[in-house]
């Protein structure tokens, strides 16, 4: 069996191991990270040795850990880690490169046609007949995003919305409401096979499948961090955030909207900004809760499209692609019979 698994800025981890009589054997972790003193990748495989193949990340964490003598020092890898890159194994997860990834970025499509391609696309890549891919958003419209759980009602100011014309949508994916302006924010989506996060518990694949974009940001001259759960965010403050939906067919969607550039006045009018997460620090901590790229870059939204795709095909690979007219179809049907649907939009009032 062999896993990997890419630390989240850290480095990368792999194992090799065999499997007898439902024990691990010949455990073998390999890497760009770094261990003083050396002994220690020993200490570590010997922790392994002998576990059963259905113990969990968090019990061979502790394993591992409860193996490094007190002076053990370890960079780019962590015990977690460990935990993660055995599972993978033993699941048989796949790595980003062993995919023929598709990188699709369509002219402006009407909002509600965007959330439906994310219903549409994750379920085509779940039964095989679109290969993995990431899309990038282009839109001319602005909208409120709702997550999936979140109640209309409570997120957003109705008065203000409509003073500004701004849409209310409801997405797939649980997850807090997002202000998308026109033109000032970097929206992404993430189709993909379960197998991809297979080993990984739904965190942990949060930060596996932004790690990318982190990377990317950083070439941009960005302090990209990020915040579990689903946060990117630098020291001047809160980049973007990112959600998932795990279809029963097997794939999953992930994706994150990063602020380009913001109105906070208007964000703060429309949406009823969290009271609890913001009672004692009011509308002004919000606006300064967001750190659009273009302050941190000085760069056209364009040119920072262009720089994530070039940095996700060369970490992952990819080729140009296009959405089908079936399925861009597909999504404009959905996007009237569903997304647009009160009995949708309202179903948490």
């Amino acid at each position: 069996m062999h896993g990997e698994y890419k630390v989240p800025g850290g480095k990368l981890v792999t194992v090799d191991l065999d499997e007898v009589d439902g024990r691990m054997h010949s455990v073998r972790l390999a890497g760009d990270f770094f261990l003083e003193p050396d002994e220690v990748l020993d200490l570590m495989n010997s922790a392994l040795e002998g576990q059963p193949v259905t113990a969990t990340g968090d019990e061979l964490a502790a394993a591992v850990t409860a193996a490094l003598p007190e002076d053990a020092v370890l960079f780019g890898i962590t015990p977690e880690a460990v935990g993660i890159v055995v599972r993978r194994a033993v699941t048989g997860a796949r790595s980003w490169r062993e995919y023929d990834w598709e990188v699709v970025h369509p002219g402006p499509l009407p909002a509600r046609v965007h959330v439906a391609l994310d219903q549409v696309l994750t379920e085509e890549v779940a039964a095989g007949r679109r290969a993995p891919t990431v899309r990038f958003w282009e839109w001319e419209e602005s909208a409120v995003v709702l997550g999936s759980f979140q109640s209309v009602r409570n997120e957003v100011d109705f008065a203000a919305a409509q003073r500004h014309g701004i849409q209310i949508i409801r997405r797939i994916s649980g997850g807090g409401a997002m202000f998308m302006e026109a033109g000032n924010v970097v929206t992404y989506s993430i189709y993909v096979p379960a197998e991809l996060v297979a080993g990984m518990t739904f965190a942990e694949s949060y930060a596996f499948l932004d790690a990318w974009v982190l990377d990317a940001l950083h070439d941009l001259g960005v302090a990209a961090v990020y915040q579990p759960l689903n946060d990117i965010a630098s020291p001047q403050g809160k980049i973007g955030g990112a959600a998932q939906k795990r279809l029963s067919g097997g794939g999953v969607l992930h994706h994150a909207t990063l602020s380009y550039d913001i109105d906070a006045d208007k964000m703060v009018e429309v949406l009823r900004i969290g009271r609890e997460k913001l009672s004692d620090k009011g509308t002004t901590s919000a606006k300064k809760r967001v750190s659009p790229l273009k302050s941190q870059t000085g760069m056209p939204r364009a040119e920072i499209i262009e720089a994530l795709k070039t940095s996700f095909v060369r970490q992952h690979g990819g080729r140009v692609g296009e959405l089908t007219d079936a399925e861009l179809a597909r999504a404009q049907e959905l996007a009237e019979s569903k997304f647009a649907s009160e009995e949708w939009t309202n179903r948490v009032p």
